[in-house]
């Protein structure tokens, strides 16, 4: 976890897209756009943790099958609105700016700050938060240190 400039901690996040559904580039278009339809429990939990201001790489699933931007929490998580499910929760998503290059998942996958990922060992995990040292080393490849 990063510290914030009030010193406290801040979490790294990474989310997971269909391109076909909703890319990086409807996201840069839209400006923002609630992130939901997580479904799964760890995922979730790792949403419910997201706070305001915490940055967010997302990727692309699919075809794909890489990092395609960086983007930042622009909300704390809240119920989603349209579900009838007080255990379903949304978080609001803004762009940053566009990877230079995808890093894509069999490359992460060689990287040996990449073993103990979530994204290596829980890949149908849609929501994960992302180490210091995982954190560093893809935004250098994906040119967006």
């Amino acid at each position: 976890m990063a510290k914030k400039d009030d010193g406290s901690t801040r979490g790294r996040w990474l989310v997971k897209t269909e391109p076909g559904c909703y890319s990086f580039a409807d996201l840069e278009r839209e400006g923002k756009t609630t992130w939901d339809g997580v479904t799964n429990n760890l995922a979730l939990k790792h949403l419910r943790a997201i706070k305001k201001g915490d940055p967010v790489l997302v990727y692309h699933t699919g075809d794909e099958k890489a990092v395609a931007g960086l983007a930042e929490a622009a909300s704390d998580p809240y119920p989603d609105p349209a579900q009838n499910n007080v255990k379903l929760a949304v978080v609001d998503v803004k762009p940053r700016r566009a990877a230079r290059r995808p890093v894509t998942l069999s490359e992460i996958k060689s990287l040996k700050e990449m073993a103990e990922s979530p994204l290596v060992r829980m890949p149908r995990l849609s929501v994960m938060p992302v180490s210091d040292k995982e954190w560093e080393k893809l935004t250098e490849l994906a040119g967006l240190a």
